[in-house]
């Protein structure tokens, strides 16, 4: 049993449930978390007091305001303050709280748009962001740039982690926020229910993603803390990507939708293609270890059995 205490923000969210799961199986016996009607994170004094209260060993900040490209488009300001806000108050907190380690959650939107590929860490700040999830991605740098400045700073632990799209038990499943494959998901699985001939998927399907299963990210995250590495920028994915036409067939195949997948050009396609250079983390010796097919099975399952089917 390992006796650190650990703080995970955002515990009841994929990511940060997660990692409670990962930390579990690994021994961590002190897991604090607070519910938002326990800890309102956008208080800056609320979250100051918690921090010099608990006093955690090490924070994982997995807390954010997140969703697909219609809602980053939609609520832009709510994306920006509310990001900005949640992990200013956790990284300065931890800082006057005498905190030294934490894990800074972040996302691969923060990368430019026409990014050569795959995408190395280094290009971050090298071009324009993508347009529709802009001031999400702002927040997110400078997120790493505050964690950044506080270790040159003040000699903090900040590590700051940047995962491809993530996918798994406990995703949303909003269809007005919610991101590609837990959409696509909900979609196949309805238009089966029904009987329908098709469902229709937004964009082209031209553009390339990758995707991480969620208990992948969060064992990266842990591999991390116990390896020591406290300071710098880690991709992590699967480093394969498929088109998203691919991927509609793929969840089709699972869920066990028979009709067509049609295509809904009038929509946005956001970035031609994101797929992280992960080597850094497989030179420290990681990897990840759950196939898309495997992944999108246990996901299917999870979100039948929170249907009640």
């Amino acid at each position: 049993m390992d006796d650190r205490k650990i703080y995970v923000a955002g515990h009841r969210g994929m990511v940060g449930s997660a990692l409670v799961r990962r930390l579990q199986s690994g021994g961590y016996s002190r897991i604090i978390s607070r519910t938002h009607q326990e800890l309102d994170l956008l208080d800056q004094k609320d979250v100051a007091d918690f921090l010099k209260i608990e006093k955690p060993d090490y924070i994982y900040l997995a807390a954010a305001k997140v969703g697909g490209i219609q809602a980053n488009n939609t609520f832009r300001a709510d994306f920006i303050y509310q990001n900005l806000q949640i992990q200013n108050n956790l990284i300065h907190g931890a800082l006057e709280a005498g905190i030294k380690d934490l894990c800074f959650l972040g996302s691969s939107c923060i990368y430019p748009r026409d990014c050569p590929q795959p995408i190395r860490e280094e290009y971050l700040l090298t071009g324009p962001l993508e347009s529709t999830n802009e001031p999400y991605a702002i927040a997110k740098i400078a997120g790493i740039k505050l964690c950044e400045s506080c270790n040159r700073q003040y000699g903090t632990r900040f590590v700051s982690v940047m995962p491809t799209n993530l996918y798994g038990p406990g995703d949303n499943y909003d269809l007005a926020n919610s991101h590609v494959l837990p959409a696509l998901m909900r979609k196949a699985h309805e238009a089966k229910l029904n009987g329908a001939k098709e469902f229709v998927v937004w964009g082209t399907g031209t553009p390339k993603r990758e995707f991480l299963y969620v208990d992948d990210m969060a064992d990266a995250c842990v591999f991390l803390m116990e390896k020591g590495i406290s300071v710098g920028l880690y991709n992590v994915g699967s480093g394969l990507d498929l088109t998203i036409r691919e991927l509609a067939g793929v969840v089709t195949d699972i869920v066990g939708f028979k009709g067509r997948i049609s295509f809904d050009t009038t929509k946005p396609d956001g970035v031609p293609r994101k797929l992280l250079d992960v080597s850094r983390m497989k030179n420290l010796g990681w990897e990840a270890n759950t196939s898309l097919r495997d992944g999108i099975q246990e996901t299917y399952a999870a979100y039948c059995a929170s249907l009640g089917n």
